[in-house]
């Protein structure tokens, strides 16, 4: 395993190494980014030889971390390991807050080949430095670059190398690097080898170079506005490696920014108050009376519907007004009227009784296929011929009468 601490053109490493199963030191420094590199190589040799035939240099290793005696990983501390076949990295940026204070991180190595487990643990102890906090800062998106590849030492010498070049300052650390994944960014597609992108904040002790301030030049902005690249002279000192969203940059001075106290409560030790024992209720309760209740929920609304049943039912059957008095209300002309009306209707439906038609099939006498009888009709001779089927399927049949024919010259003929 490896911890380095990043500063320009050094890397320096600060891992104390002692016995195989003893604690490893390492010494970040707070503000500074902290990279620890869990080595797969390096946790072979804790597992025991596997008796079947296999590659057991290419095991298939998975790390887990956690602070010890908690399920997960300090605030400040992130963990990235892309497959197990891989290295995972652990790394972070710690505060003032965390100095002095042994942080100690329990890793467990899982072969996924021999279903074995090693556990080393890691002490973090976080020292001050003089340098912390850096007054300027500048926060940079890559976008072609994931957090593991951007997390490579050479890789990001590369990175603070070209910012050197723009910014020109003395001091220049790397702050901290976030994946775009943690910002809300989305997974990219695996195609034409698209990357997450990268957060990367470092810090200088002198203002920014003009370069970086030309991102805050009013036709900058309108070009960023109108999702376009903006114009930035410097950008071609990264862009042979580093692909930057320039409209994503941000620049603070942390000398101009105004310091917000919020008092936060004292979250406590999380252990209740010793009140005693708890005293249940007497049993001896005094029963309630429901019968207010029953009025409220029963008799009132039964009440009330039988008052409505009572109202509707005399509005329906003692107001009634009668024919008499209709036809004592109504004018004389419109009685007759409505009277022509209704014996016009009565003779029509009278004549299409007796109208004379051809009978269906089913009128039809039909004879007895075995004693040759004239079996009746199934509808009496009074049947109404109102229902009868208009097309007729019969002809020159006996007890049908044809209906007269004209002919075209205008005779009539039975």
């Amino acid at each position: 395993m490896a911890s380095v601490g990043i500063f320009v053109g050094l890397v320096v490493v600060v891992t104390i190494l002692s016995k195989s199963h003893a604690d490893r030191n390492v010494y970040p420094s707070a503000g500074v980014l902290f990279v620890h590199v869990l080595e797969r190589e390096h946790f072979k040799g804790e597992f025991p030889p596997y008796p079947k035939a296999g590659d057991s240099s290419n095991d298939p290793i998975t790390f887990n971390t956690n602070l010890k005696g908690y399920p997960d990983r300090p605030g400040w501390l992130r963990y990235i390991q892309r497959t197990s076949h891989s290295d995972g990295v652990l790394y972070g940026s710690p505060t003032a807050e965390h100095v002095g204070k042994p942080t100690i991180i329990e890793i467990t190595a899982y072969n996924k080949r021999t279903f074995e487990t090693a556990r080393h643990n890691l002490v973090i102890n976080i020292m001050s430095t003089e340098e912390f906090p850096l007054p300027y800062q500048a926060e940079f998106f890559i976008k072609n670059m994931n957090v593991e590849e951007m997390l490579a030492s050479e890789v990001l010498g590369d990175f603070l190398g070209a910012v050197k070049n723009v910014w020109q300052p003395e001091r220049l650390n790397a702050i901290n690097i976030t994946s775009a994944l943690d910002r809300g960014g989305r997974v990219p597609l695996p195609i034409n080898d698209l990357k997450e992108g990268v957060y990367v904040m470092v810090g200088a002790d002198v203002p920014f170079s003009s370069c970086l301030r030309e991102v805050e030049t009013p036709q900058n902005q309108l070009r960023c506005s109108q999702e376009m690249d903006p114009v930035i002279s410097c950008d071609k000192k990264f862009r042979a490696q580093f692909n930057i969203d320039w409209c994503k940059i941000s620049l603070v001075d942390i000398t101009k920014v105004v310091p917000v106290h919020s008092n936060r409560p004292d979250p406590g030790t999380g252990v209740l108050p010793d009140i005693g024992e708890y005293n249940p209720p007497s049993e001896l309760l005094k029963s309630k009376d429901y019968f207010a209740d029953f009025l409220i929920t029963l008799a009132v609304p039964s009440a009330v519907a039988l008052v409505l049943f009572i109202i509707l039912g005399y509005s329906m059957c003692c107001r009634r007004e009668g024919l008499e008095k209709r036809n004592m209300q109504t004018p004389d002309i419109q009685l007759v009227h409505h009277s022509s009306i209704q014996k016009s209707s009565k003779e029509l439906r009278s004549m299409s009784k007796n109208r004379e038609i051809s009978w269906p099939l089913s009128t039809l006498p039909v004879f007895h296929p075995v004693s040759g009888e004239v079996v009746p009709p199934i509808h009496p001779d009074n049947y109404e011929t109102t229902s009868m089927p208009l097309m007729q399927t019969q002809t020159n049949l006996q007890n049908q009468i044809q209906i007269p024919q004209q002919q075209i010259s205008g005779k009539w003929y039975s």
